[in-house]
């Protein structure tokens, strides 16, 4: 029996045209989901494949206006005893953030997987429609549920917590860290890397209509605390540090960011490098620092704010949430 699953699209270079096979430049969101599932229909794929268009944009341009639409529509999607598996088309520059969005906010009883591409659909090499396939191989597959919001992109599946986009070109983008990846796809095959690995099926946090101001600041040689003020508002309540090495930063930057965590604004270390991770030191107990540990600085954001949005303060289960898979 054929698996019956919902796609739902969002725009991005999947769905982009360059208007020529060759060119350079092009125009992402320009294909509709109707379009696109035609497009696919002649592809032999062992789904029953229907579409909502949530947004056709560059990924540029992804935020909560297009997370709320997206989020509730996912939770009728995975609501539908009819329902299988759930896909979400997007474009790459952004889509660790809204993946890993929904892994907090979507129950993980049924598999969830976003996808994007490269180049756009009518250029030469086009990656789309492969990762579309791999993505409903996925989908398809009762084992993917347990394990979270899942990304498939060049023949891999990536846990969402752990995906980011590498390189600007080319169609091997995205790495994972600190899972490199969690299973192997073609349109023909599916090899997982162990067992699922959520038990908690429901979802860990809500998605409430506004989130809080949370900024993040980046760390460079010569930054000083008063760059730092001016970057951080009266709304702000949390910062999340993108630090040198493992989080470090100036100690006059360590010293304003102190001064604020003591008057109630949440401070995260993180890191700008690509890979690695950020542990808690002994003096963050003193600051009322959180460190990232895994987690890079856009979706350390993320998280701080589903956290803070959930009434959350205390840094200590803030740490919890961040030391968590």
């Amino acid at each position: 029996m054929k698996s019956k699953l919902t796609v739902l699209a969002t725009g991005g270079t999947i769905a982009g045209i360059a208007g020529s096979a060759i060119a350079k430049d092009y125009r992402a969101g320009e294909i509709g989901i109707e379009d696109y599932l035609e497009r696919v229909g002649g592809l032999g794929l062992e789904a029953e494949l229907s579409g909502t268009q949530i947004a056709n944009i560059d990924s540029a341009d992804v935020g909560p206006a297009v997370w709320h639409p997206l989020h509730a529509r996912a939770m009728e999607a995975l609501a539908d005893e009819e329902c299988d598996g759930l896909i979400v088309t997007h474009g790459t520059d952004t889509l660790e953030e809204t993946a890993f969005l929904l892994d907090l906010t979507l129950p993980a009883n049924k598999p969830v997987v976003v996808v994007g591409a490269m180049r756009p659909a009518d250029a030469v090499g086009y990656d789309g429609l492969r990762n579309f396939a791999n993505a409903v191989r996925v989908a398809s597959d009762a084992q993917a549920a347990g394990r979270g919001v899942l990304v498939v992109m060049g023949d891999r599946i990536f846990a969402a917590r752990d995906v980011y986009k590498v390189r600007t070109r080319g169609t091997e983008a995205f790495r994972g860290f600190p899972r490199e990846s969690v299973g192997m796809v073609t349109p023909a095959s599916l090899e997982w890397f162990g067992a699922p690995w959520r038990s908690d099926t429901p979802a860990r946090c809500g998605l409430p209509k506004d989130l809080p101001e949370v900024a993040i600041v980046y760390v460079y040689a010569g930054l000083d605390a008063q760059s730092v003020s001016r970057q951080l508002g009266s709304a702000t309540r949390g910062v999340v540090v993108a630090g040198v090495g493992e989080g470090n930063l100036p100690e006059c930057v360590r010293q304003e960011l102190v001064k604020l965590a003591r008057e109630g604004t949440l401070v995260v270390r993180a890191s700008r490098a690509d890979e690695g991770m950020v542990d808690r030191e002994p003096d963050d107990n003193t600051n009322a620092f959180v460190a990232a540990r895994a987690l890079n600085p856009q979706k350390a954001r993320i998280l701080l704010q589903l956290l803070l949005a959930g009434g959350e303060t205390e840094p200590a289960a803030i740490q919890r949430a961040f030391d968590g898979r």
